[in-house]
C-alpha cells in the first residue's frame, strides 16, 4: 500500500479523490435510469417484466413474481441448520439493539390549558431492496428489515434480483422470512425501485425504499425520491483506521483488507502517527494478498482507493480523519476511548484490536447501512427512526389562547396575512367568555 505523508496539499487531494466515488458523479447512467423508471411508471407490470427479462433472464409474470409461502418453506430447508443458528442469533443482538431506539410520543400540559406533544407514528410500508446476482447477503436483509420491524411497520416489501430460474436465493429468502418481511418479490435493478416508488399490477407502491444496491439502483433511488421517502443513496464501502505505534500491524492489514474486497471502489486508508506501523502494515497487507480469493478486487482496489497517512500527531489525525468522515472507523491506540470522544464524524466507531468491522457487519447489533463518502458529517446509521414519522399536537382551551390572541393577530399583519389574523379575531369578536 502506498504511504502518504500529511499535509495540507495531500489531504485535500485524497479527500478529492474519494469523493470521485460519489453515485452522484456517475452521470451518464442517469439516462438510462430515468427511462427505466418512466416505463415501469407508465407500463407497470408489462415494463418491470421486460427489464427482469433482459437484466436477469428470468420470466416472470404476475402469477409468479411474489415468493409464496412453499417457496419459503423450500428455501428454509436448504439452509444448513449450523447457518440458520448463526442468523438467528446475529437477529436478536440486531433487534436488541434496535429496540433501545424505539422513541414514544409524548405530551405536555400546563395548567393554563394548554397542551403540547409530539406523536410518533411507524410508516405504514417500507420497501426494502436487498442486492442478488452472484453473492447472498443476508446479513443486508436483517439489519434492513429488523429495524422496520421494531419501529412497527405493518407492510415491509422486500425485492431481490431472481436467478435465471426466477427463483431467489434460499439465504436470502431466509433471512427474510425470520426478520418478518410481510411480502418478497422476484425484482431487482433500476425497474425494482420504480416498482415500489409508482406501484404496478402486482406490486403495490410503499411510502419508503431503503437498501443498498449497484449504480442503478443509487440512481433509481435518487430519481424517485420525492415520490417516497429514502434511506440514503449509498456509495462504494470504506473504512478508516486510526492507528498509533500500540497497533497490531497484522491486525491493521486484515481490517483494511476486508472492506477493500468489496468491489474495486471500496477505499481502505490507515491514518496513523507511526511511520515505523505504515511500513509493516503495508508489508502484511501485501504479503495477505498472496492468499486471499478476492486478490485482483483487492489489488484494484487498494491502487485506486487505499492509503496509509502518517500524521504529525494524533491532533492532526483525528482532524484528517473528521474531515474523511469515513463509513467505518476503528480506532487502535493506546487510549481508544479518550480518541474516541474527539471524532465527531463516522458512521460506526469500533474500538479496540479485537472489535473488527465485520464485528459490525454481521453480529454485534448496531445497524451495517451507514454514510458514505464523507455523509457521515451530517446522515447516521440505519435505524428505528428512518421508519418512524412524527406529528406534532397542539391543543389550546379559550383560555389559554385568549391572552395571547392579541400577539398572534400582530404577528399576522406584519406578515400582511389577514386571512391568518382573522381566523383568531373571529374567536373574541363577541368580547365574551365561555
Amino acid at each position: 500500500m502506498r504511504i502518504v505523508t500529511l499535509d495540507e496539499n495531500t489531504r485535500t487531494n485524497i479527500l478529492s479523490d474519494l469523493l470521485r466515488r460519489d453515485p452522484n458523479n456517475y452521470s451518464e447512467y442517469a439516462g438510462t435510469v430515468q427511462e427505466i423508471v418512466d416505463a415501469v411508471k407508465e407500463r407497470r407490470d408489462e415494463a418491470l417484466f421486460a427489464y427482469t427479462k433482459k437484466f436477469d433472464g428470468a420470466d416472470l409474470t404476475a402469477e409468479t413474481i411474489r415468493v409464496t409461502e412453499e417457496e419459503i418453506a423450500e428455501a428454509r430447508a436448504q439452509v444448513e441448520p449450523a447457518l440458520l443458528d448463526v442468523m438467528q442469533r446475529a437477529m436478536k443482538n440486531i433487534r436488541d439493539y434496535h429496540q433501545m431506539q424505539v422513541r414514544r410520543s409524548w405530551f405536555d400540559t400546563k395548567p393554563d390549558g394548554t397542551l403540547l406533544g409530539q406523536k410518533i407514528t411507524a410508516l405504514e410500508s417500507v420497501g426494502v431492496y436487498v442486492p442478488g446476482g452472484k453473492a447472498a447477503y443476508p446479513s443486508s436483509v436483517l439489519m434492513n428489515i429488523v429495524p422496520a420491524e421494531v419501529a412497527g411497520v405493518e407492510r415491509i416489501v422486500m425485492v431481490t434480483p431472481p436467478g435465471k430460474d426466477g427463483r431467489v436465493d434460499p439465504v436470502t429468502l431466509t433471512a427474510a422470512h425470520l426478520a418478518g418481511a410481510t411480502e418478497v418479490y422476484k425484482a431487482g435493478g433500476a425497474q425494482a425501485i420504480a416498482a415500489l416508488a409508482f406501484g404496478t399490477e402486482s406490486i403495490p407502491r410503499v411510502n419508503k425504499i431503503v437498501g443498498p444496491g449497484n449504480i442503478f439502483v443509487a440512481l433509481a433511488k435518487k430519481a424517485v425520491y420525492g415520490h417516497v421517502s429514502i434511506d440514503s443513496i449509498a456509495g462504494p464501502s470504506e473504512i478508516l483506521v486510526l492507528a498509533d505505534e500500540t497497533a497490531n500491524p497484522r491486525f491493521v492489514a486484515a481490517d483494511l483488507l476486508s472492506q477493500a474486497e468489496h468491489d474495486e471502489l471500496a477505499s481502505a486508508i490507515l491514518v496513523t502517527t507511526s511511520r515505523k506501523l505504515a511500513e509493516e502494515v503495508s508489508a502484511q497487507a501485501d504479503a495477505f494478498l498472496q492468499t486471499l480469493s478476492r486478490r485482483e478486487i483487492l489489488e484494484k482496489s487498494l491502487q485506486n482507493f487505499g492509503y496509509i497517512l502518517v500524521a504529525g500527531d494524533m491532533a492532526e489525525a483525528v482532524a484528517t480523519v473528521n474531515e474523511i468522515a469515513p463509513e467505518h472507523l476503528e480506532i487502535v491506540t493506546a487510549n481508544p476511548f479518550e480518541v474516541m470522544t474527539k471524532i465527531r464524524n463516522a458512521g460506526a466507531i469500533f474500538i479496540g484490536e479485537y472489535s473488527s468491522e465485520p464485528l459490525g457487519d454481521y453480529f454485534a447489533g448496531p445497524n451495517h447501512v451507514l454514510p458514505t463518502n464523507g455523509t457521515a458529517k451530517f446522515f447516521s446509521p440505519l435505524g428505528v427512526d428512518d421508519f418512524i414519522k412524527k406529528s406534532s399536537v397542539i391543543y389550546y382551551s379559550r383560555e389559554a389562547l385568549e391572552p395571547v390572541s392579541r400577539d398572534i393577530i400582530a404577528f399576522a399583519e406584519a406578515e400582511h396575512l389577514t386571512a391568518h389574523a382573522n381566523s383568531i379575531r373571529v374567536r373574541f369578536e363577541d368580547g365574551t367568555k365561555d
